[in-house]
């Protein structure tokens, strides 16, 4: 296997995070929104939204990230195998991502038909960007301290387009539509739509990869299949990935329902009232008079920033204790905050914000961990086969990812309507509102829970990362 210096440039690292940013512009709109625009303002049921979620989601993870990852493995090119992924879907992902938010005057049959199709095609695009993108990171340097650095470059990154679609979204949906809400988030996606693509055809311009398989060393798909079924990280990775998207679905598709419809308004009002009084002070209060908007954003930009402040330290802990044992610490540590969600009542909004900053913390020491571990499984594999097969492996998680957003999203709406919701009410029965206290607390924090048990059987651990990667360098030299 073919390689240069493994040492990234700033400029690469910032390049490739710009592709990640880019991505979460789309992934984190979904999972923060798509419960709810397709409940509340595309005016879909409950039960036809998670339908709709579920179908389409599984059909996507099982279907087109299997076939992107093999075809992908197989692409060669003058720019790599992952690179011009990232080029030839910078412009569809955008355009699908915009008609995707797009309400149409079409009869309620033709909204739900238009829903499949849109929400298939902006999947379809995504795993075709966003895997080969994934990949790529398994080839850009073979170092795994390098691959460390660039997992919390590309972290930050995310958390700026998670910060953006949490914080101030859903008020400039409000503002840009004029209380109109599907006018609002279709002027919001056509800026981001450009903004995205911009951004993923600099990821392709600034990166190189570097980890190149010798013409030998090609396989078939039944024996990269073969691989992955014997390959035991990889089967605890994939279920570790569905079971941590499987709580960020549901938990991040829930708070905007937990805001409008649990948390107490006069006293959420009094709390950020000298919050916005400070950032009025510094020209930094866009949040608008709505105390729901602005309560909502300042609620997630709490946990976000401290997110990022845990991804600063993730590298330093991963270096000295290893990936695993980090990741199954902090991930227990987050879910506890989560729970506690349970247990406040309506008034409890300061309890509300620093459990949800303690969790961003926690947390987000994990969040560069799970992708640099998959890459450590392509190594894996590549150190017992002798064979690398780099998309393949990213794809497999791109399903894990896939399913759980999709099974997480359609439990949402599922549980809503169990717990007979009514959309854009004015007053909730007291089923739905326990049902949401469920939605924030209880049920997304079991996924996470198994999820730190099943890092006790992954046995890639200090020790052997560091022997994979001298065995593999002394193969490639």
């Amino acid at each position: 296997m073919n390689s240069t210096s493994q040492k990234l440039s700033v400029k690469e690292k910032i390049g490739y995070s710009l592709g990640d940013l880019a991505a979460n512009l789309v992934f984190q709109t979904l999972m923060t929104y798509l419960a709810y625009f397709y409940t509340d303002i595309y005016g879909l049921t409950p039960t036809h939204s998670s339908i709709i979620m579920l179908v389409v989601g599984l059909i996507a993870a099982f279907i087109f990230n299997p076939i992107i990852g093999a075809i992908a493995d197989r692409t060669n090119s003058k720019w790599g195998k992952f690179r011009p992924w990232i080029l030839w879907t910078a412009v569809p992902l955008g355009v699908i991502a915009l008609l995707a938010f797009t309400t149409p005057n079409f009869s309620y049959q033709g909204k739900v038909i238009y829903a499949v199709v849109t929400y298939s095609l902006l999947l379809l695009f995504y795993a075709s960007n966003n895997l080969p993108y994934s990949a790529l990171s398994g080839v850009i340097t073979g170092d795994m301290s390098e691959r460390n650095s660039l997992s919390s470059y590309r972290f930050v990154a995310v958390m700026f387009a998670q910060f953006f679609v949490q914080v101030f979204m859903l008020g400039i949906i409000k503002s840009a539509g004029n209380g109109d809400k599907a006018i609002g988030i279709e002027k919001v996606m056509t800026v981001l739509a450009i903004v995205g693509t911009i951004m993923l055809l600099i990821t392709f311009l600034t990166t190189k990869e570097r980890i190149i398989p010798k013409p030998e060393q090609k396989s078939s798909i039944k024996e990269d299949l073969g691989d992955l079924v014997k390959n035991k990280p990889w089967l605890i990775m994939l279920t570790l990935t569905l079971l941590v998207f499987i709580t960020l679905a549901m938990k991040g598709g829930s708070y905007v329902y937990y805001f409008e419809n649990y948390v107490d308004k006069a006293q959420l009002a009094i709390f950020i009232q000298p919050i916005l009084d400070f950032l009025s002070t510094i020209g930094l209060n866009t949040f608008g008079d709505d105390p729901i908007s602005a309560g909502f954003g300042l609620f997630n930009a709490g946990g976000i920033i401290f997110m990022i402040v845990g991804i600063t330290l993730s590298k330093s802990f991963a270096d000295k204790y290893g990936k695993r044992n980090v990741f199954g610490f902090f991930l227990f540590l987050s879910t506890l905050f989560i729970i506690a969600f349970y247990f406040f009542p309506p008034a409890s909004v300061s309890l509300m914000f620093v459990s949800q900053i303690l969790h961003g913390f926690f947390y987000g020491i994990t969040i560069p961990l799970l992708w640099a571990m998959i890459a450590d499984v392509a190594d894996y594999s590549e150190w017992k086969n002798n064979r690398r097969a780099t998309a393949i492996i990213f794809s497999a998680m791109m399903v894990g990812l896939k399913a759980g957003l999709s099974i997480g999203g359609a439990l949402t709406t599922s549980i809503l309507g169990h717990f007979d919701y009514v959309p854009n009410s004015l007053v909730q029965p007291e089923s739905a509102i326990n049902g949401i206290k469920l939605l924030v607390s209880i049920f997304p924090a079991i996924p996470f829970l198994i999820g730190a048990g099943l890092l006790f059987f992954y046995e890639i651990n200090k020790k052997m990362e560091v022997q994979i990667e001298s065995d593999l360098k002394e193969r490639r030299a």
